[in-house]
């Protein structure tokens, strides 16, 4: 779905554009530190006694779950964080 009209979104790819890709990259990053911020809230709203090793499964499963098969994000997960083992 796009609602954007097309004149906003011409002005704002040339407000974009006119930024360094220092600064491009920078909000890149600090967009997805917000959302990275956001879906851990979201976890631990859901459990609030999470552990760190369920946390960062979770997180991982929220970001790339739907890329991957169960098989493949075990492997991931055991080769992220071997001192968990799996789950």
């Amino acid at each position: 779905m796009n609602d954007t009209k097309a004149s906003v979104e011409v002005l704002f790819q040339k407000m974009m554009m006119e930024k360094s890709g220092q600064e491009r990259m920078k909000m890149g990053f600090s967009m997805f530190d917000f959302a990275r911020r956001q879906v851990i809230a979201s976890i631990q709203r859901k459990n609030q006694n999470i552990d760190i090793k369920d946390l960062k499964r979770e997180l991982f499963l929220r970001f790339y779950g739907q890329d991957f098969s169960s098989e493949e994000q075990e492997k991931i997960l055991r080769k992220l964080y071997p001192q968990f083992g799996p789950k």
